[in-house]
């Protein structure tokens, strides 16, 4: 379905609001041309794009500037607050961060956003004292992508190297090429080409988290534990000082069978979610059958992640745990979510 246009929210150019975070696409490199950190401005990021003026009116917002590895899901959900107060005013809303998290920002304000504006998540893999730095190219992307009112109805999308990708599958998956982020299993629903935006793919209506009103107190807090050959549960699991869990498993949703009274045990006492290591692909529910199989651990109450890999997972549940739902009603939501 095409999103209805909408005309701009004041005469002429469309007007773009730029959340700058900081992260590599803000940073510069020391003397030696090593020992890069976050200093660009908003500003400065937007100056150094050739012709990215002609696209909108650009409204710089100075939100963090820091490595995306500092941020943590109250910084999202403070951005988030900045979004909603600022979407009936702009047009379109870009923010720029390091790519070290930003898959995880993406994913979180897709579950706290409504499809109010379109929202577009960039950066960079390189600084911008490197040569062939990525960071304008990116920008220039991303500005484009969030003038156009197709977007919107995506809800929050990733714009990188020319491909815009939805939050849900989106991953960083190469420590230093500019092609870092693909979407396993979906690939991207759109791409930059020309100085247009092809959006063949329209994703359908997204489900949200609705936090309480106000910033959490605090996040619960979610160790993610991934499974290897041989794998016991860390002590940290049992110890009772997390509110939930996540279970990288093996394949499809499985774990070795020493493990599974140790996982009943602490799913009483907290919410265990299993996702998969593989990073993509949907868990199985009634395939295999034998102790520690995808039918004995959701038998036993843990949580199927269905697609989402660990990360996303931990975010989902933490999100859900802020919310208030209660432990019966995980599975449920995160069906309604992930449908």
């Amino acid at each position: 379905m095409t999103a209805p246009p909408r005309p701009p929210r004041s005469p002429g150019p469309p007007l773009v609001l730029v959340a700058a975070l900081g992260g590599t696409i803000a940073s510069l490199p020391a003397h030696d041309g090593r020992h890069a950190s976050p200093q660009l401005s908003g500003a400065e990021l937007l100056a150094a794009v050739p012709g990215i003026e002609r696209l909108a009116r650009l409204e710089p917002l100075q939100f963090r500037q820091e490595p995306s590895g500092y941020l943590r899901p109250a910084d999202v959900v403070e951005l988030a607050e900045v979004v909603r107060k600022r979407s009936s005013e702009v047009d379109g809303i870009v923010i720029t961060q390091g790519t070290d998290t930003l898959e995880e920002t993406a994913f979180l304000l897709s579950l706290l956003l409504e499809d109010t504006v379109p929202v577009v998540l960039t950066g960079a893999m390189r600084n911008a004292g490197q040569a062939g730095a990525d960071g304008p190219a990116n920008l220039l992307a991303a500005v484009r992508v969030a003038v156009d009112p197709r977007v919107r109805t995506c809800g929050p999308v990733v714009v990188f190297n020319d491909e815009i990708h939805l939050p849900h599958y989106v991953r960083k998956g190469h420590t230093s090429q500019v092609s870092a982020f693909s979407s396993p299993g979906l690939g991207p629903v759109g791409w930059v080409v020309e100085d247009r935006v092809r959006l063949p793919l329209q994703p359908r209506t997204r489900e949200r988290v609705p936090l309480p009103d106000g910033p959490p107190t605090s996040w619960p807090r979610i160790p993610i534990v991934t499974l290897g050959m041989g794998a016991e549960l860390p002590e940290v699991v049992a110890s009772g000082a997390c509110q939930g869990l996540v279970l990288e498993s093996y394949g499809a949703g499985h774990v070795p069978g020493w493990t599974v009274d140790a996982l009943t045990a602490v799913s009483q006492t907290m919410p265990v979610v299993i996702a998969s290591r593989t990073g993509s692909g949907e868990l199985y529910r009634h395939t295999y059958d034998y102790p520690g199989s995808e039918t004995d651990l959701l038998a036993r109450g843990l949580i199927s992640a269905r697609h989402l890999d660990g990360l996303k997972a931990r975010l989902l549940l933490g999100a859900l745990l802020a919310a208030g739902v209660q432990r019966g009603n995980l599975q449920s939501e995160f069906d309604r979510i992930l449908c």
